[in-house]
């Protein structure tokens, strides 16, 4: 046997024993967490904490812009409820004059327009100092909201040492390609198993941006760490959900899940949009991680299982499957034990996933594992090599415009970004 063969069948072992006993635990505590719950009745109206729902928008089609504002105007949420939209910098403001006239007359929104590209965190900070809400429920301006969304996440955050509460992501365009298919399985996995097991602990170490909820006082004392965060001394600007989640355990808040609360969002329909957002994520995750290694000894164990299985997991795929490819390249010699334990993997996570969601189509999440395999680990290996850039990899220019809006002119300095629609994690 040679050097290569045995170094990827170890690999692979040992990714197989980690990944079974991670995944296991990860299953066991996510069903705790998705566990159906009848929530306790709302207290009278006069007692619910005032949300404010502040949406970031750049060049985003009228008809989804329209849909995310429909989807807010119809919450049933019975407190007080105001949304500030705020356009940085797009260039299509003449396109979307219609969705802002449909709500002129609705006191409850509130429209500000950037005189030029500053940034989705920018943007989201140029709302916020502008709102008074004891809750901020963050929504991207191509996702819409499921009616009772306000309502079930201010719920959570009734327990006071809660800072930030996320819900389910869906994707709205889920049956237009295998590839949003293939994402919207992701997303279902990526919160009903991960983030569902990480809130059995009160640790979700990301609450995705397209619908998350935090505290305001909590907000407020982490703006500017926010605001200026940086890596290697150049500005850190995308994965700010993940960055901002952070901060909230750092400062001792739990942060939670809320499966019932569903957010439909659209996501990419091609591989190329879809590489350039997991680069991104992928760096963003990469430099959050190295953030969050010293709040671990203060969260639960399985927090650190957690780093570990996803990190350590990656990292033994990678090795097993390059010197799989390196032994079929120099010996001619097919590596079956490699391609028998990871087929073998697949096919169980994907029958688990399908027994839980109750939906024999999680059964063709196996495709995943090609696209992880030969795309998604190259371009994490890439991420990890280039954490210092902070190039959002997206198509557009720079927009720059007058700034007009119901609450006056706004003029908020800033890296100007060239993302067609904002879409975080």
């Amino acid at each position: 046997m040679t050097l290569l063969a045995t170094t990827s069948i170890a690999a692979v072992s040992l990714y197989a024993m980690l990944s079974t006993v991670y995944k296991s635990a990860q299953v066991f505590h996510a069903r705790r967490t998705t566990i159906p719950t009848t929530p306790a009745k709302d207290v009278e109206t006069t007692r619910l904490p005032s949300v404010d729902v502040i949406v970031p928008c750049f060049n985003e089609d009228p008809i989804v812009l329209s849909e995310c504002l429909a989807s807010l105007a119809e919450q049933d949420y019975a407190g007080k409820l105001r949304f500030y939209v705020v356009d940085d910098g797009s260039k299509n403001r003449d396109a979307v004059e219609a969705q802002r006239a449909a709500y002129a007359d609705d006191e409850r929104f509130n429209f500000t327009i950037l005189a030029k590209n500053v940034g989705k965190r920018k943007a989201q900070i140029a709302a916020i100092t502008q709102s008074s809400g004891d809750l901020i429920l963050n929504v991207d301006s191509d996702t819409t909201i499921a009616p009772d969304v306000v309502s079930k996440l201010s719920h959570k955050m009734r327990d006071p040492t809660v800072g930030a509460v996320m819900g389910q992501m869906k994707a709205s365009n889920q049956a237009d390609t295998w590839l949003t298919r293939l994402i919207d399985m992701e997303y279902w996995l990526a919160c009903n198993e991960e983030r569902a097991a990480q809130a059995r602990f009160g640790a979700v170490m990301c609450c995705c941006g397209p619908c998350a909820m935090y505290r305001r006082s909590a907000m407020l004392s982490l703006l500017d760490q926010y605001e200026t965060q940086l890596y290697r001394g150049k500005p850190s600007d995308f994965g700010e959900d993940r960055h901002l989640t952070i901060l909230m355990l750092s400062a001792g808040f739990r942060t939670e899940y809320v499966p019932s609360a569903i957010a439909a969002t659209v996501v990419p329909d091609t591989m190329g949009v879809y590489l350039r957002q997991q680069l991104r994520w992928a760096r963003s995750t990469f430099r959050d991680t190295l953030l969050a290694l010293p709040i671990l000894p203060g969260l639960d164990r399985y927090l650190t299982l957690d780093v570990i299985g996803q990190n350590g997991g990656l990292l033994l795929l990678a090795l097993s499957v390059l010197t799989g490819i390196g032994q079929f390249a120099l010996t001619a010699t097919v590596p079956w034990w490699t391609i028998l334990v990871i087929g073998s993997m697949t096919l169980v996570r994907c029958s688990v996933a399908a027994y839980r969601a109750r939906e024999l189509r999680f059964l063709g999440f196996a495709l995943h594992t090609l696209v992880n395999i030969f795309l998604l680990i190259p371009l994490k290996a890439y991420a990890l090599c280039t954490l210092s850039n902070s190039d959002w990899l997206s198509r557009g220019s720079v927009a720059t415009a007058p700034t007009v809006g119901q609450q006056g002119a706004t003029k908020m300095p800033g890296r100007a970004t060239s993302e067609i629609a904002y879409s975080g994690e």
